[in-house]
């Protein structure tokens, strides 16, 4: 960690210090809303309600393989952080290196496994008969960058853990960036249609990786992807997947609730999966926003936390606290009011429209405590606590989740009721959160 970092996050004033982390972060997760945006936006373009079923059905199953870049790229930050906090430098390029090259095998593996079962997979993930073409179209090709869009993943985060925030924004801006000008050519110009904004995700994740094999490449950086470096000692692996594997549960869960939640809007038909598609993508503006402020102020915790800094750990806990309610509810205002201008960028069916207007109402309900949810999260993942990280996962998406989507399907049997289950698992998620992050406090922080 060079000085100037190092004074960052050991002596700037705490909002200097949260903001100068949290932008580049938040501006990173702005640049993935606008490739999922522009993904939807030009198929919408096709007047084709099928098609944006399907990128829509199909999203799930890459939340996944984005689960294992998580699992290494957030835990890899959490234990990086806390040992450049320590002054252990000599391992972070060990425990980098195990990150990278894990990870990539694994996205090598996931990719064929994509391509001899991709029907099945489309089965599972929501595709109906009118949309399982398009999504196995879709499937088939995205499948190619699975291993770049891990290793993406795994050091749009880690990168972070050093000090280099503006170097991983960098990169998210170049892959999405290449993504969003590639949309329209392929799917509208060439008329690939699907096919086409699976190829032009693909070349934008490979440009992503591409950007961050060069600095790591470059001298500029600590981290190390050299096979040399590779170790995968019981300290390396413990500490990585202690908070990597709650981590990935999260976004493993987010992916199954979504499955979950199409298998059961699909009885209500394709216009009210397609509508959920874009109503989500119009949620994603306020939670991805505030994603990136948690993620942001994560090195900076396990870096107080690894230096045994009681009291800037929470004079940065505080501020980030209130930084994120603030944001909520100005990004709430934002969508709730402009729901209706920002579905018609989407959709001009009426069925679907209808659908997709009411579903971004409700979802953006919990907008007000949704950015408290993520500080709390990132707060208690930067001090290492696997079994409260891992509640925490398991919860959300999954353990609320799931249980109040089927008794909201079973009691009312209605679309706009079912998707009333979103904002109450945030707001119950919240409180797990609040109550695990006091009990970690007393644990792990109280006693510095």
């Amino acid at each position: 960690m060079n000085k100037k970092t190092e004074e960052i996050f050991r002596d700037a004033p705490v909002p200097k210090a949260v903001i100068s982390n949290a932008i580049p972060s938040i501006i990173s997760m702005i640049m993935v809303l606008l490739y999922n945006l522009a993904d939807t936006f030009f198929i919408g373009q096709t007047k084709d309600p099928l098609m944006v079923a399907a990128v829509s059905v199909a999203t799930p199953a890459f939340l996944i393989f984005m689960a294992v870049g998580m699992m290494f790229g957030i835990g890899g930050t959490s234990l990086i952080s806390r040992w450049l906090g320590e002054k252990k430098e000599d391992g972070v390029k060990k425990v980098s290196s195990f990150c990278c090259w894990t990870g990539v095998v694994i996205g090598v593996i996931s990719m064929v496994g994509i391509w001899c079962f991709t029907e099945p997979i489309s089965k599972l993930v929501g595709a109906s008969a009118d949309t399982m073409a398009y999504t196995n179209q879709y499937l088939k090709i995205v499948a190619t960058s699975i291993p770049f869009l891990i290793f993406g993943n795994v050091f749009s985060n880690v990168i972070r853990a050093e000090g280099h925030a503006k170097t991983a924004m960098t990169g998210m801006i170049v892959g999405n960036m290449v993504n969003i000008v590639l949309d329209p050519i392929m799917i509208l110009g060439l008329k690939w249609y699907v096919g086409g904004a699976a190829a032009a995700t693909v070349i934008g994740n490979l440009c992503s990786a591409g950007f961050y094999l060069w600095h790591l490449l470059g001298g500029k950086s600590i981290l190390s992807v050299k096979l040399s470096d590779y170790s995968a000692s019981r300290k390396i692996v413990t500490g990585v997947l202690a908070i990597g594997i709650p981590a990935s549960l999260n976004s493993i869960m987010m992916s199954v609730s979504n499955i979950f939640l199409n298998n059961t809007m699909a009885h209500y038909g394709d216009m009210a999966v397609a509508g959920l598609g874009v109503a989500m993508k119009v949620n994603m503006i306020v939670v991805m926003l505030l994603i990136g402020l948690g993620v942001g102020v994560q090195p900076l915790l396990g870096y107080c936390y690894g230096a045994r800094n009681k009291e800037r750990f929470v004079a940065i806990f505080k501020f980030s606290l209130f930084l994120a309610f603030v944001c909520s509810l100005v990004m709430t205002a934002i969508c709730y009011l402009g729901a209706e201008p920002l579905v018609k960028v989407f959709l001009d069916n009426e069925a679907a429209h209808g659908f997709a207007f009411s579903f971004s109402r409700i979802y953006i309900l919990s907008g007000p405590i949704i950015g408290i949810l993520f500080v709390l999260i990132n707060a208690i993942q930067s001090t290492g606590a696997a079994l409260p990280a891992f509640i925490l996962s398991i919860s959300r998406q999954g353990l609320v989740y799931i249980p109040v989507l089927e008794i909201l399907y079973h009691v009312f049997d209605d679309a706009r009721h079912v998707a009333m289950a979103q904002p109450i698992a945030d707001y119950m998620s919240v409180i797990i959160a609040t109550v695990l992050f006091v009990l970690t406090y007393k644990k792990y922080i109280a006693k510095f």
